[in-house]
């Protein structure tokens, strides 16, 4: 049985959630592009072990309703919510761009006891996630409202996707449908993907981190995680085999056990 929940962030912003399952609480935060829904193939292996929260990151979905201007430090604020919401010593699951939300949640709550991040896309030395060239392109599809030509840009400027796995993923209707709905936000999330030195604020997070990276994924996401990972007292970085950036649709099972072996 799913059950739709809401909370309130410091902002105002209403954060809307399903919850599904029995046992400790699992909190799954979203990347770009897409939403709760993301989680369909892997929450009912999750729902076995975990009470599990799926939550709508603001501006999407069930959290269409957004209290004040963007930051992603307001976003951090909204999955805090939903953690206390959810009760204490949560389990969060943080998924690239809402992986990164999830570590601004740290520093917005003590509800939080373990954290997983999967695939953080961050701005290293030898990888520059968002050119200015690319935002001002992205800024100016986005004025046009193109919605489809913004997705495909983001898919294949920002996470590197060759024109033919773009060109699939446009064939998949649902999911295009999906990633459409979802599109508003995205230049405003590709202007706030940090550089790796401003991530060591979070040096001082008292929970325990797991790092999660694709065998598969581009070449750029395992040093990007190992350098993440030095930064973070405690963190390891664990890689999915044969996995690249979707692992929880692509081998659920897989998936969620990379997740329960670190609850355990």
């Amino acid at each position: 049985m799913t059950e739709t929940g809401f909370a309130e962030s410091r902002d105002g912003t209403i954060v809307g959630y399903e919850t599904s399952g029995a046992g400790p609480p699992l909190v799954l935060v979203h990347g770009a592009a897409v939403d709760r829904r993301c989680w369909a193939q892997v929450l009912p292996r999750l729902a076995e072990r975990f009470t599990v929260h799926a939550m709508d990151r603001r501006g999407r979905g069930l959290s269409a309703r957004e209290g004040g201007p963007y930051a992603i430090e307001r976003e951090g604020e909204d999955i805090a919510a939903v953690a206390e919401a959810a009760g204490r010593d949560v389990f969060l699951v943080g998924h690239s761009y809402g992986a990164l939300c999830s570590l601004h949640a740290t520093a917005a709550t003590d509800a939080i006891g373990r954290l997983v991040l999967y695939e953080p896309p961050i701005t290293t030395p030898w990888r520059d996630v968002a050119s200015p060239e690319t935002l001002a392109r992205l800024r100016e599809i986005a004025a046009e409202q193109d919605h489809d030509r913004l997705l495909a840009t983001v898919f294949r400027d920002l996470m590197r996707l060759s024109q033919r796995q773009v060109d699939a993923l446009r064939g998949a209707r649902r999911f295009w449908a999906a990633c459409l709905d979802n599109a508003p936000p995205l230049v405003r999330e590709s202007e706030s993907v940090p550089r790796i030195e401003d991530c060591a604020r979070f040096a001082g997070i008292g929970v325990p981190v797991r790092l999660l990276v694709g065998e598969a994924s581009p070449p750029y996401q395992r040093p990007t995680a190992d350098a993440l990972a030095r930064l973070l007292p405690g963190a390891e970085v664990v890689e999915l085999p044969g996995q690249g950036h979707m692992a929880m649709a692509d081998d659920p099972d897989m998936f969620a056990k990379a997740l329960t072996t670190f609850a355990d």
